[in-house]
């Protein structure tokens, strides 16, 4: 249900067409929670027979329309309550943990070669959240740029820092990754030339 949370707080910045809600949510939320377009779009039609959001046919082009959504009242109500439920944490499910749990059964080559992608995904992510994270706090970010221009009820400052801490934790969690697989690269090391230690 997560998505449906995600979708509703992009969409208190300005209501939006399908296309330009899972444009603004792949290069935002997105960071936060994964949903391809085949999960945004029918989530979009459940909320507006929720009643959670209204749709409506806009002009595009000279000759067809696209539907625009626009959260409603209940919508918001809806946002502000999730917003009070306490988290309900998933069960761990972590494949490279999992798999370093039980490196003794691979080549050291391929150990290492597992804890290289590792560092290098994680990489990756930390230079996108980075991204973000400069956005944020620049206020260059397009959908918190909206928000500080639409947003009457909010201290603005708080709408900056509340996503500044969340990209925070994103990329303190890829320095901790990278330097777990760093550290697991130096046992590996260690183990192959009989100094780990028991």
């Amino acid at each position: 249900m997560s998505l449906r949370y995600a979708l509703l707080a992009l969409l208190t910045a300005q209501p939006m067409t399908g296309y330009d809600l899972a444009k603004a949510f792949h290069g935002s939320v997105g960071h936060v929670w994964h949903a391809p377009d085949s999960q945004i779009y029918p989530e979009l039609k459940r909320m507006v027979a929720d009643g959670l959001l209204r749709d409506e046919a806009v002009p595009w082009g000279s000759a067809t329309t696209k539907t625009r959504y626009t959260i409603t009242g209940e919508g918001v109500d809806d946002l502000r309550r999730w917003m009070e439920q306490p988290v309900v944490y998933g069960a761990d499910r972590d494949p490279a943990l999992l798999r370093a749990a039980y490196f003794e059964w691979a080549e050291p080559d391929a150990a290492r070669a597992r804890l290289r992608e590792h560092i290098a995904h994680y990489e990756v992510r930390r230079g996108l959240w980075q991204g973000q994270l400069d956005a944020i706090r620049g206020r260059t970010h397009p959908i918190v740029a909206r928000r500080l221009e639409t947003d009457t009820v909010h201290d603005p400052a708080a709408i900056v820092a509340f996503k500044v801490f969340a990209y925070e934790g994103f990329v303190a969690r890829a320095d901790h990754e990278i330097a777990w697989a760093e550290r697991g690269l130096a046992l590996v090391d260690a183990i192959e030339n009989g100094n780990a230690s028991r």
